[in-house]
């Protein structure tokens, strides 16, 4: 179990190279360069942010939650967690967190896991899976097999 400790960034919004304002349910994929930093801001509140990790330069180098679990001994992240790729190196660090601990093994919900969590007519209810797919499919470089373990923050 991990020790939630609240840690707020030191870095002023207003500075940022990039900002993008994504609504529920809506997906975004952007590279992130060496030293740039991903902020992740609940802006309604009670929101969950499903995410995938890929390596710039190898997209089979995906996010690996096994490797990045052994690594830390522990099945939450939180500030201070590295999150690692298959091949073991650093993809990204969490500096700061303001929420708590993040799951990494719990998956993100699909078409046939909302059927099962709410009822069989809810098939065709957005899901962060379908979401990712239409994410990866603007990518060359990505298919259906690129779908890797996500984090949800």
């Amino acid at each position: 179990m991990s020790t939630f400790q609240s840690v707020q960034s030191p870095l002023l919004t207003e500075k940022a190279l990039y900002e993008q304002v994504i609504t529920a349910g809506d997906g975004w994929i952007h590279d992130l360069l060496p030293g740039q930093v991903l902020r992740i801001v609940d802006m309604e509140g009670n929101q969950a942010v499903d995410t995938l990790f890929y390596s710039t330069e190898d997209p089979s180098d995906h996010y690996s939650a096994v490797r990045t679990i052994t690594r830390q001994g522990n099945l939450y992240l939180t500030t201070g967690s590295t999150l690692l790729a298959e091949s073991g190196r650093e993809l990204l660090r969490i500096t700061a967190d303001t929420c708590g601990r993040h799951d990494t093994i719990g998956g993100a919900c699909s078409a046939k896991s909302n059927t099962v969590r709410y009822a069989h007519d809810k098939l065709p209810m957005h899901n962060c899976r379908d979401t990712f797919m239409l994410m990866l499919s603007q990518r060359d470089e990505y298919t259906k097999r690129d779908l890797a373990p996500n984090v949800n923050f």
